[in-house]
């Protein structure tokens, strides 16, 4: 089991950026995988971004490509998700989300993914 945090949301305008944190901590190995969601409200949870733990894999869903990056500092046993340009329908909660192994094909699908954290609001005024 993977215990998990996350840190980091907020209210901004359109335009600024936030940057996302998850601390994990439990089972953390090379092949697990942790990805952010996000769920507005009246809406399904959102697939945003997924990487390796292990490193040399990342997966970032469209609707967000260009703007938002995930990456993982293994020292602290955190991925971020770095926001910049951000915009009103990116409003939700965001989930930060752990899988076992890591699989580019299911990293997208929430169903996959066993434990899950908190999550953290983000709101973007326009």
């Amino acid at each position: 089991q993977v215990r998990l945090v996350e840190s980091g949301g907020g209210l901004v305008q359109a335009g600024n950026s936030l940057r996302l944190s998850c601390a994990a901590s439990g089972r953390t190995f090379s092949r697990l995988g942790l990805g952010w969601f996000r769920q507005a409200p009246g809406k399904e949870r959102e697939f945003v971004a997924a990487l390796r733990w292990g490193g040399e894999s990342t997966v970032v869903a469209d609707s967000v490509k260009g703007r938002f990056t995930i990456n993982r500092d293994n020292a602290k046993n955190m991925v971020h998700l770095q926001m910049n340009n951000l915009k009103p329908e990116d409003t939700g909660v965001y989930y930060c989300a752990a899988i076992l192994v890591f699989d580019i094909r299911t990293a997208s699908r929430a169903n996959a993914y066993g434990d899950w954290g908190q999550g953290t609001q983000v709101t973007v005024s326009s």
